[in-house]
């Protein structure tokens, strides 16, 4: 009897075909460095912003839950508002140095502002 786990099938285009084999992948994972080894950039960003400036944290190997976590951090510490989406954090403003400063108490040690 053929597993038919509906779960497993998500987001997947139906064939009509009763004897369609459904191909399931698993994942592959990338090797997450340490965060002392992480190159973190930090630069200063206004494109596609209105002329506003927002401070712009990319390079991070972490998992989403941890970059929520490190995002709502950097808010709380620089007192403004922020987002944290594809692997990057967005903090409105220009607070580069002071993000350089705590993410290196945090331990990110590769933290460069360009």
């Amino acid at each position: 009897m053929k597993k038919n786990d509906w779960k497993e099938r998500l987001n997947i285009v139906y064939s009509t075909n009763p004897d369609y084999e459904y191909e399931i992948t698993e994942e592959v994972f990338q090797k997450i460095e340490p965060k002392e080894k992480q190159l973190i950039k930090i630069l200063l960003d206004k494109r596609n912003r209105g002329g506003k400036k927002v401070s712009l944290v990319t390079g991070f190997q972490i998992s989403s839950e941890d970059l929520d976590d490190l995002c709502r951090l950097l808010k709380v510490k620089c007192g403004v508002g922020g987002s944290a989406k594809n692997g990057e954090i967005i903090i409105q403003g220009d607070f580069r140095e002071r993000i350089l400063e705590i993410l290196r108490n945090e331990g990110y040690l590769k933290a460069r502002m360009i």
